[in-house]
Formats: C-alpha cells, sequence, structure tokens
C-alpha cells in the first residue's frame, strides 16, 4: 500500500521518532557532558522513554504487549502473514486482507459438548468488525464406525443466547449451516459475523457458540462418528479458533493498485554525475557536508531492528525491516530521473539563479509509502496480524 508525497510528513515524523531511539541506544554509554539537575545517563533514559513512546504511538498502542514467554502462533495465522507480506513484512497487494487487523482467539470454555466461547475482552471497540469466522478442526471417524452408510451431515453453528432476555421462542440463533463429508477430516470454517457484533455491542451477551451435527434425515448424529477437536483432549494446532476480520479506520482513503515490489524495484534514482563545486566551496565544507551534497538524491537503506528495541519478545514477524531512507541533493537542473515536482523544478531555477535570497534547494524526501504488516501477541496472548501504512520509503524524489 503506498501514497503520494504528501504523505511525507507522516514518514519524517516516523523517522526522527525511531533516529532518536538508535542515537541513544548506540550512544548510551559515550554521553558525556553535566546536567543541571540530571545526570547524563537520566536524560538518555528520558530520551530513550519518549521515543519508545512515540514508536508505540506510531504503531497504535500506548503500552508493548506483556512478553507471556515463548508461545507457538496458530498455523493459519502465520500462514496468513506469509500471504499478504513479503520476508521483510511489506504488503505484497493492499488488496489481499479484508481489513487492516486480523485477530485469533482460542476458545476459553474447552467443553465436552461442542460449546465455545472467546474473550474478546482485548478488541478496541472502536475497531469495525467485518467478518468474524469459527474455525474447527474435524477428525476422523473411530475405526468402528468407518463404514457408516452416511456420506455427509449438516453441521450447524447456534449464538447461545439468554432465554431471559430475548422474547423468542428459541433458545439459540442459527447462525451458519451445511453439509460436509462424514469421512473427511481438516479445518471447516464457519461465518459467525453477526454473534460477535452482537458481542462487541453488549459484552455481557457473549454466552459463546454451539455447533449442532444432525444426519440427513434430521436425526443427531453419534459424536463418535462425526468429532471435533477440542482445546482440553487435543495439541494447540487443533484447538477451536474465532478469527476476526476488522478495520480500525487508519487504513488509507485510496489504494493504488501498483504492486509495491515492481515500484521498488524501480526506484532507485541513477547515479547522476553531479556539477563540480568550486575549491573555495569543497574547503568549505567537512568531508560529511561534502558527501551529503556531492550525491543526487537517492534512497538509502534505514533497517528497523525490534530486537535492539526490545521488542522482541512480543513480535512474530518480522524480526525487523528495512525503512529506508531518502538522502542527496536536488541541486540544479532536475532531471525526470529526480522525480521532481513542477514546484520543485520552478524552486530549484530560482536557487540556481539566485533571484531570492534564502530560497533553498528541494529537499529529498520519500515520495511513495508502503505499508507493512506486524504479527505478535497481545496482552492476552492471543495473536494479531496488524498492517501499518506509511511504513517504507517505497521511492524518493525531489520535492
Amino acid at each position: 500500500m503506498h501514497r503520494g508525497s504528501t504523505h511525507a510528513p507522516k514518514m519524517l515524523v516516523f523517522a526522527l521518532s525511531f533516529a532518536a531511539l538508535l542515537w541513544v541506544t548506540a550512544a548510551w554509554p559515550a554521553l558525556g557532558g553535566q546536567g543541571n539537575h540530571f545526570t547524563s545517563e537520566d536524560e538518555s533514559e528520558v530520551v530513550r522513554s519518549a521515543a519508545i513512546k512515540r514508536l508505540l504511538e506510531v504503531f497504535g498502542m500506548e503500552d508493548p504487549p506483556a512478553v507471556h514467554g515463548h508461545k507457538q502462533p496458530p498455523q493459519y495465522m502465520l500462514d496468513l502473514y506469509n500471504t499478504v507480506a513479503d520476508v521483510d513484512g511489506v504488503t505484497k497487494d493492499p488488496y489481499l486482507l479484508e481489513g487492516n487487523t486480523v485477530r485469533s482467539f482460542f476458545d476459553k470454555l474447552r467443553s465436552e459438548q461442542v460449546e465455545f466461547k472467546f474473550n474478546l475482552s482485548t478488541v478496541p471497540r472502536t475497531e469495525k468488525v467485518l467478518t468474524a469466522e469459527l474455525h474447527v478442526f474435524k477428525l476422523r471417524p473411530e475405526a468402528s464406525l468407518t463404514f457408516s452408510r452416511h456420506h455427509f451431515c449438516q453441521v450447524s453453528v447456534y449464538q447461545l443466547l439468554d432465554s431471559g432476555k430475548t422474547n423468542s421462542t428459541q433458545a439459540n440463533k442459527l447462525l451458519s449451516s451445511r453439509l460436509i463429508p462424514v469421512h473427511s477430516t481438516g479445518w471447516e470454517v464457519f461465518t459467525v459475523t453477526q454473534a460477535v457484533r452482537s458481542w462487541m455491542a453488549d459484552e455481557g451477551s457473549n454466552l459463546g457458540l454451539h455447533v449442532v451435527v444432525r444426519m440427513l434425515g434430521g436425526s443427531q448424529t453419534d459424536l463418535k462418528l462425526i468429532r471435533f477437536a477440542s482445546g482440553r483432549h487435543h495439541h494447540l494446532s487443533k484447538h477451536p479458533m474465532l478469527v476476526l476480520f476488522t478495520d480500525d479506520g487508519r487504513r488509507s482513503a485510496a489504494l493504488e493498485s501498483t504492486n509495491p515490489h515492481e515500484a521498488i524495484a524501480n526506484s532507485f534514482l541513477p547515479q547522476t554525475p553531479t556539477s563540480v563545486k568550486s575549491s573555495r566551496t569543497a574547503r568549505s565544507l567537512d568531508n560529511g557536508e561534502e558527501e551529503r551534497w556531492s550525491k543526487p538524491c537517492q534512497r538509502l537503506p534505514l533497517y528497523v531492528d525490534f530486537e535492539e528495541i526490545g521488542w522482541s519478545g512480543w513480535i512474530v514477524s518480522p524480526r525487523g525491516y528495512n525503512a529506508y531512507h531518502c538522502k542527496g541533493s536536488c541541486s540544479f537542473p532536475l532531471g525526470q530521473n529526480m522525480r521532481p515536482t513542477n514546484h520543485a523544478t520552478v524552486q530549484s531555477i530560482i536557487n540556481a539563479l539566485k533571484l531570492i535570497r534564502g530560497i533553498e534547494m528541494p529537499c529529498c524526501v520519500p515520495d511513495k509509502l508502503f505499508s507493512i504488516n506486524l504479527l505478535y501477541f497481545d496482552d492476552d496472548e492471543n495473536v494479531v496480524l496488524k498492517q501499518y501504512n506509511d511504513m517504507v520509503a517505497g521511492s524518493c524524489g525531489c520535492h
């Protein structure tokens, strides 16, 4: 997902916040000087805390989730992450994911009666629920019942209701129903969006879900013939799971269809030769400044390492990502390889001709920004997949 140059200030705020964090992390032991009230270590801690707080805000959090030790995320969430993101977490296609957040929840009830309950307290009330799915793993029939004359059964999912609060004569509300092969095995997915939306509106109405299996004649089937894995007796990889597709409102207003990987591949500005500076100007610059202005606007690496920040305990993937940054001069004449705006071209001409005092050269800034994906554990050990806009500089230009 990418944006135009109007979003460069967003990227600049993020870059400054992260730069401050990296500076404190790298330079902490070497900081010197004396303050009026604080030691250098105290000042460093204040800056570090402020930088981490700002970075958490970029990721839509007030505090980092608690670390509960090593947990194995659901395979479904790992597969979904690999579908929508590349190895660095960059979004492959902004249209692949419905909304910008996917949350998974394991069954908390662990009942023997094919009933499930999920704790949704970690879902912000501001998030819009787009789709909710119940994932249950169907086991093979027991060997003694393998030769059943039935080939299909009807599986129905009901929302459990409080009979004291409803005028309906039915205690349960049908959410989804379909036929599945009796002898099949594997994951079965049922849509339960209506139930989850009602739970989000009234948390007290969350009494859980109930799965009913009947044969085609209408009679209830033997539970030994049609079996689903439970959270009590089966491996974690087969536990019942609720998956929510939501949107927190931070998604881009307009999505562009350009493939970010194609754009990134074509985004490097050629290393065109720059005009030779006068010897007086060259002598007035130190080596760092001379290097800064002697190269044209280009995209350079800026790797964000979550382990160095201290977030590796709750982030599953990626371990870090390349945000990139833009650096270089935008001196006259600006060729099309500099991707200049008309305004930047005019400004470079005014600067070169010195028509007006104080007019600087155009700035080298991101002109395309892409989103990244994070797969992480929340405070309740649920696994969340979330997309964050404008996190990677896809290309640079003079603006």
